[in-house]
């Protein structure tokens, strides 16, 4: 029987086994990260752990899913969405920037891209419960600042897509080729300061 995402179960252990697989996969990555070391962290025997996660990678995306939650909530929760537009896009362009670009945002990008042929849902179920929440929330931030005049904007989700991009360039290339393994505070200010300057310069009133 092929096992799909829809099939894990949740049970009175499974937020316990959650927490102690972050733990692990943040330290130690996807491959490094061992069910030994996983039913470890979490107290849980391993006949416990492969009940609700029969195979690893599920149980790497549902801690990815659960993480890109927790990174959209805590983005929206510090970015105040009351104010000018240059300033709100630089605080987002720097938390998005900071996420794609650590150990754990790669590996997601990479399961997501590995496993799309066997296990789409995999990559569905991450970019419906993150990526696509923070595009609608800044679609509708870009709403707010056009109605303050601070904007002018005809396809708002269409421009999240295209500063999401702009905060992507050089760096994350480099990265995906493995031209570079680190990403410094300083480049990912060099790019989000360039990426607000090109979008302002394009959509800015």
């Amino acid at each position: 029987m092929t096992t799909t995402v829809e099939t894990i179960r949740k049970g009175r252990k499974f937020d316990q086994v959650l927490e102690g697989a972050r733990q692990v996969f943040m330290a130690d990555g996807f491959e490094g990260a061992s069910v030994d070391d996983i039913a470890r962290a979490a107290n849980v025997s391993k006949a416990t752990l492969y009940s609700y996660f029969p195979d690893k990678r599920f149980l790497f995306m549902e801690v990815a899913t659960t993480e890109c939650q927790r990174q959209s909530r805590d983005a929206l929760d510090s970015i105040d969405m009351e104010a000018e537009p240059r300033e709100v896009l630089l605080q987002t362009g720097q938390h998005f920037l900071r996420f794609i670009t650590s150990k754990f945002g790669q590996q997601i990008f990479r399961i997501c891209v590995a496993e799309s042929d066997r296990f789409p849902e995999l990559g569905q179920k991450f970019y419906s419960s993150g990526p696509a929440v923070f595009r609608a929330e800044m679609a509708a931030y870009f709403e707010q600042a056009e109605a303050r005049g601070q904007l002018h904007i005809e396809d708002r989700i269409l421009a999240v897509d295209q500063f999401g991009e702009l905060c992507k360039a050089d760096v994350w290339p480099r990265l995906m080729f493995g031209m570079t393994k680190v990403v410094t505070t300083a480049e990912i200010d060099r790019v989000v300061e360039g990426a607000v300057e090109t979008f302002m310069a394009r959509y800015g009133v």
